[in-house]
């Protein structure tokens, strides 16, 4: 949809009618007919902070560092996570290009209405926008339960481990901990912009000098050392869940990749926060998948160099209850000192990005809500997007933290549709991100003007390839992941997704293509 069609004041009418501009980013945001609100004060480094905390390597590797063992191990890791990569990178390239041309915290869903034309607008937006956001707050009970569950581990290890007598927390003990975990974290994210900004940066730093310091650190204390050959070809396919085809197995250790390639969409959902946000809110989404595809696959190789057994690592029977990350690195330092303390510190390292991940996360979500209720699409939006006297939206920060906590509620009941409801943090994220991207490349081919970073004639390309691996995974994660197939071994990530859409259309039929027509100016 070309500029020149939009139905909102130019920069200049802008400027005659008072609202002077502070950057381009400013400048673009009142041509798309929004006033500025939240207070723009992130740098291009802040912006990329914000993003990589989230995508944070060492929270996602970390967590399904059990799953990439179990299906393919070291192969799975080193060539899945470049496959995983390489087309995440084309998500993400679209998605900074379309980021340039609409910096506004409203994001994917503001993209799908303008992408999407006049007609299609209000459902386009509709959808992309409840995917989008249902899938955040899935990211945000995924990554805090993550943090209860490892801070359960650290405790049982600090306690003598699972052979030694340890304390091993109970599923309620691990619910209150992820409780307090979002309280602190909805706490800080009422903290001025600045100070969020800092804390960001804190955490990107954090993340990368972690990285290094445990993928170098652990293979130099370990007495015992997996050779190049091990790390670089060997396939497991050792499993107990009935699956023998290579093929397969190597497919479904692309999850441990994926899931943790996600989170990136927050460089545009802070977009109305950053100086010159047309071209560095692209530029944050780019920088924060390159540099933890690079951060990433060391982290990957130096951890899987200190692992020698694959099988008692996914034991649950080993010190860490089958933690296999945190058995590498209690192992590392007990065998070389007689004592795993090391082992413990490090995993504090890795608790501590995780948490860093979920606040950004909590951070990334409120935005979201503060836009989509800007635009009415919300029950109560007259009170989420209301932002206090420091320019935060406090009331989208602890809606964020209260859903995501209720979410984690069902792993009291069933671990199983805990598992499925967080299966929306992949799927459903994926599915917000490329439905812009794909009306970019069919409704928008010929009249999408780009901003100042653009992949001129290779954008429908690229765009091309993003769709189509979304789609992939999304088939791809949604396949049996044990068999035989029973109540308990089958995989309900299809069953939640097909919820949610039903839910979501089901909702825009009764009741919401009467009152929402998509995003609603404000100047």
């Amino acid at each position: 949809m070309g500029r020149g069609n939009r139905t909102v004041p130019s920069h200049s009418d802008a400027v005659a009618e008072g609202y002077v501009p502070l950057d381009s980013g400013h400048a673009r945001l009142q041509e798309l007919g929004y006033k500025q609100e939240l207070k723009r004060d992130l740098s291009v480094i802040s912006n990329f902070a914000f993003s990589f905390s989230i995508i944070s390597v060492l929270a996602g590797v970390t967590t399904l560092y059990n799953t990439g063992l179990n299906y393919g191990g070291p192969v799975s890791f080193v060539y899945g996570w470049l496959v995983a990569s390489a087309f995440t990178m084309t998500v993400a390239l679209s998605m900074a290009e379309i980021c340039s041309s609409f910096p506004t915290s409203g994001g994917l869903y503001y993209w799908s209405a303008k992408l999407s034309g006049p007609t299609w607008a209000p459902f386009a937006s509709w959808i992309t926008g409840w995917f989008n956001i249902v899938g955040q707050w899935a990211v945000t009970t995924s990554v805090d339960f993550s943090l209860a569950q490892l801070i359960k581990v650290i405790i049982l290890l600090s306690t003598g481990g699972k052979n030694g007598g340890g304390y091993e927390a109970s599923k309620y003990v691990v619910i209150a901990l992820h409780g307090l975990i979002l309280l602190l974290h909805g706490i800080i994210n009422n903290l001025p912009i600045s100070l969020l900004s800092f804390l960001g940066r804190l955490a990107a730093i954090w993340n990368v000098l972690g990285v290094f310091v445990l993928m170098i650190g652990i293979p130099s204390v370990a007495t015992e050392r997996a050779s190049a050959n091990f790390v670089f070809t060997h396939f497991n396919t050792e499993n107990e869940d009935g699956i023998s085809s290579k093929p397969y197995i190597f497919l479904l250790g692309l999850l441990m990749s994926q899931y943790t390639l996600t989170g990136y969409d927050a460089s545009a959902y802070m977009t109305e926060e950053t100086r010159d946000a047309d071209l560095n809110g692209p530029k944050g989404i780019v920088s924060a998948v390159g540099i933890s595809i690079i951060v990433g696959w060391c982290y990957i190789l130096g951890i899987t160099f200190a692992v020698t057994d694959i099988h008692y690592l996914l034991s649950e029977d080993n010190d860490a209850g089958g933690y296999a990350i945190a058995e590498v690195f209690y192992l590392a330092f007990k065998r070389r000192y007689g004592h795993g303390t090391g082992g413990i510190v490090c995993l504090v390292i890795v608790a501590v990005a995780i948490f860093f991940c979920g606040m950004s996360s909590v951070t990334s979500n409120s935005r979201m809500v503060y836009a989509f209720s800007r635009d009415g699409a919300l029950p109560l939006s007259s009170l989420w997007h209301k932002v206090n006297e420091q320019e935060v939206p406090i009331y989208a920060v602890w809606l964020s933290v209260s859903i995501s906590f209720c979410m984690a509620l069902t792993s009291l009941g069933s671990i199983v549709a805990f598992e499925a409801m967080v299966s929306i943090a992949t799927i459903g994220l994926y599915i917000a991100y490329a439905l812009p991207i794909f009306f970019r490349v069919t409704l928008a081919r010929k009249d999408f003007v780009p901003g100042p970073f653009n992949l001129g004639r290779y954008g429908v390309i690229v765009g091309w390839v993003a769709v189509l691996w979304v789609l992939t995974i999304s088939i791809l994660f949604s396949l049996p992941v044990s068999y035989p197939i029973t109540m308990e071994t089958l995989n309900y990530t299809p069953v939640a997704v097909g919820c949610l859409l039903i839910l979501v259309v089901s909702f825009w039929l009764i009741s919401g293509h009467r009152w929402f027509k998509g995003p609603v100016t404000n100047i």
